[in-house]
């Protein structure tokens, strides 16, 4: 097993109405510095085109452009010993603490990118208030991944 690898800090304002929580860092996210760093990963794609934008891969745009659409973005796991960029390797992780972003932003949903991260979220929030979705992983490794499903979750909180 690996060293710790420490995740990213959350991107959120008083303004963020959903907060999307992934599991861990892939390791091109953890060489680009900030989330869904692999080109194959669907998650901006999947974002950008709901909002009608044209997807850009410089980290201030999408920092403006998560600030803009109202959406808080994180991981649930902020530190862990993880092999590559394999959720199921991830082992003495550390949680998010949540509160960080909701005593500060309005958030109406919870989404949660993939099982992994469904997963974590519900053993440590066993109560949480927020309602809460699993969907399914964004990941280039998913390949049963539907982006309908993103979309029709997307346009509950947004319309």
């Amino acid at each position: 097993m690996s060293d710790k690898v420490t995740g990213f800090q959350p991107v959120f304002d008083a303004n963020s109405r959903l907060l999307i929580l992934g599991s861990f860092p892939s390791v091109k996210s953890r060489q680009v510095d900030f989330y869904y760093g692999n080109p194959q990963n669907r998650f901006w794609k999947i974002l950008f085109g709901f909002f009608g934008e044209e997807v850009r891969q410089d980290t201030p745009f999408k920092k403006e452009f998560l600030h803009r659409r109202g959406v808080a973005l994180w991981d649930i796991v902020t530190a862990c010993e993880i092999v590559g960029s394999q959720d199921h390797t991830i082992r003495n992780y550390s949680v998010a603490d949540l509160s960080e972003v909701l005593s500060v932003a309005p958030i109406q949903r919870i989404f949660l990118n993939g099982k992994t991260a469904f997963s974590i979220f519900r053993k440590a929030y066993p109560d949480i208030e927020t309602p809460y979705e699993c969907l399914p992983s964004t990941s280039p490794a998913n390949p049963r991944c539907d982006e309908k499903v993103w979309i029709k979750a997307l346009e509950e909180v947004f319309f």
